[in-house]
């Protein structure tokens, strides 16, 4: 089926589906959902290649769900990290094989994990006002130069707007915005890789329907949830991002 085996391709549909479920309710995570458990029964080829079309059509939904004007809006008020992110991505790319992954792994979700159990045991980390500008470019340099290396550069965005306190709708929207550039890139250069191809094109665009089947759900359960609960889900799963980041690094 599609280059599968029939309970291999049906397990990737539920993956799929919950990893939608996921991200449409906080707005992140699906890639490490699906990369984590494909990896235990499909190829690394397999893997990277059926999340690449979901990614794309999840955060074009996400990213314009309010509507064009509003995540024109969102770019323009996040530019600066935006600007670094795009700049610095092909940066450290330059360095992927002279930096270790593993060590860029600790060192992302080392912090990323830290952040997240400070504020879910209720010590307030927001950035005051007047360093905003240097916190929001600072962490788009971070997030550009894991990303170039490891293909990680959401951690960074989400604890900022963690940060300032960003509303539900605008975390969700900004996140979208940012994982949409990225999604674009990805794809782009995984139809020149070759990895995109005629066999697993199909199977890419298959899982489209249940990450667009569980993000419509989720998006239902992330208009139930207040602030304070949204806040909360998002550190935890910050957390557990961090975690399996380390988890990464040790290889366990």
């Amino acid at each position: 089926m599609l280059g599968m085996e029939p309970w291999a391709f049906w397990l990737a549909f539920s993956v799929t589906g919950f990893a939608g479920f996921v991200k449409g309710a906080l707005g992140f995570a699906m890639p490490m959902i699906m990369i984590s458990a494909f990896s235990s029964f499909l190829t690394a080829d397999q893997a990277l290649a059926l999340m690449i079309l979901p990614t794309l059509t999840t955060n074009i939904s996400q990213a314009f769900r309010q509507g064009p004007a509003a995540a024109w809006g969102s770019i323009k008020r996040y530019r600066l990290h935006i600007a670094m992110i795009i700049l610095f991505i092909p940066i450290s790319a330059q360095f992927v094989h002279v930096i270790p992954t593993a060590v860029m792994y600790a060192l992302l979700g080392g912090p990323i994990l830290a952040f997240a159990l400070v504020q879910l045991a209720g010590r307030s980390l927001a950035i005051p006002i007047h360093h905003r500008a240097r916190a929001e470019a600072g962490l788009g340099i971070i997030g550009g130069l894991y990303g170039g290396i490891s293909g990680i550069w959401g951690p960074p965005l989400i604890v900022y707007l963690l940060s300032i306190k960003a509303d539900k709708l605008e975390t969700v929207r900004v996140q979208g915005v940012v994982f949409l550039i990225g999604a674009v890139i990805l794809t782009g250069a995984h139809l020149q890789s070759g990895l995109l191809n005629a066999q697993t094109i199909p199977a890419s665009l298959a899982m489209v329907l249940p990450a667009s089947l569980g993000m419509w759900l989720g998006f239902r359960a992330q208009d139930r949830l207040d602030a304070a609960k949204f806040r909360r889900w998002t550190l935890v799963l910050l957390a557990l991002t961090g975690l399996n980041l380390v988890r990464r690094a040790l290889a366990i």
